[in-house]
């Protein structure tokens, strides 16, 4: 860990490991010189000296090494009592530093809403998370693996640890406010019941779900998820794409996402680009003039689509565009529009 408190724990941790270590040495060492026991001996009495169990003696000492075992007795008491302090401190100190931790993160994650929450933190999950933080998209992430939290925690990706089909972790990741839920486990059953549990706690909002069989469509789509979708089958639609038609495969994969620095496309509400009141047209926003971003699509109020539309197009309430553009241009087009 990075905390500065924890370091200094583990700081005296090591000087108390070190103490009693030489503690042993010096022990060890006087026995060996004092009385003239055999090293297994001189250890015998050091141990037992130190940890003060009450064993008999090896032979009777002198007067010189009688005072040498007041000494180290004396020393002993400190030492592992130094020692015993800090271990106990140390971890007193970690379970509270990790209740606060929890604490602040709960607090931020209760003050979201219109937020996002992502079930699973695998290999689908990592990437929903990752597109979501190019766009800057509040999101929560509910984890039951402890080791995946800790590794992969940090301000920027909050996370909640428990199992997402539980109704009072959703709650706590505050499903009732939230916009969108990606039920992204590796076993449909999981996935299935996340998406009944969600649509049940919140009937407005938008559930994605992941499917590892093409049969667990019907079910999660029955069970209330707006998508389904089945990553297999993408890849291999892919894969089988890069064949058919290889540069315009390549071309689309340069439009992914994979940070902030190269979102190329980008879908805007109507709404944020202009006063809806008097209704304008592509021509007249003018986009490719003010930023540089070609709108190559249009959806309606009703959810229809219209690809690379005509300038004299009416942008209605309620409609969407979608723009396409270097980064520099979609970073352009929402600096100018305050679009984030």
């Amino acid at each position: 860990m990075g905390n500065p408190i924890i370091k200094l724990f583990r700081t005296r941790i090591y000087m108390a490991v070190f103490l009693l270590l030489s503690l042993l040495f010096v022990g060890v060492l006087g026995f060996k010189i004092l009385s003239n026991f055999s090293w297994v001996d001189a250890l015998y009495m050091t141990v037992i000296t130190v940890t003060t169990v009450g064993y008999g003696e090896v032979s009777p000492l002198d007067d010189t090494a009688k005072i040498f075992t007041i000494f180290l007795i004396l020393a002993s008491i400190i030492i592992v009592g130094y020692a015993l302090t800090v271990i106990t401190e140390y971890i007193l100190s970690k379970n509270d530093l990790e209740e606060l931790k929890l604490k602040k993160m709960q607090k931020k994650i209760d003050n979201l809403s219109n937020h996002i929450i992502i079930c699973g933190y695998g290999r689908n999950g990592k990437q929903a998370a990752s597109k979501l933080l190019a766009y800057k998209k509040p999101f929560v992430v509910i984890e039951k693996n402890k080791d995946v939290v800790e590794k992969f925690q940090s301000e920027l990706v909050p996370f909640i640890v428990g199992n997402a089909n539980e109704d009072e972790i959703l709650l706590m990741a505050g499903i009732d406010r939230a916009n969108t839920l990606i039920s992204a486990l590796p076993n449909d059953a999981d996935n299935l019941f996340v998406v009944l549990s969600a649509r049940q706690i919140n009937k407005n909002m938008r559930i994605i779900s992941r499917a590892s069989q093409e049969t667990s469509y019907s079910k999660l789509k029955m069970a209330g998820a707006n998508n389904v979708i089945l990553p297999d089958k993408i890849g291999g639609d892919h894969m089988a794409s890069l064949v058919v038609v290889p540069d315009l495969i390549e071309f689309i994969d340069n439009l992914s996402i994979v940070g902030q620095s190269n979102i190329n496309i980008e879908e805007i509400s109507i709404d944020k680009l202009y006063n809806t009141n008097e209704v304008k047209t592509i021509k007249d926003l003018d986009l490719r003039k003010k930023t540089g971003c070609t709108v190559i699509g249009f959806k309606d109020g009703h959810g229809e689509y219209l690809v690379n539309p005509e300038a004299s197009l009416r942008l209605v309430p309620n409609s969407k565009i979608i723009v396409l553009g270097r980064p520099e241009q979609i970073q352009k087009l929402n600096s100018l529009y305050n679009i984030n």
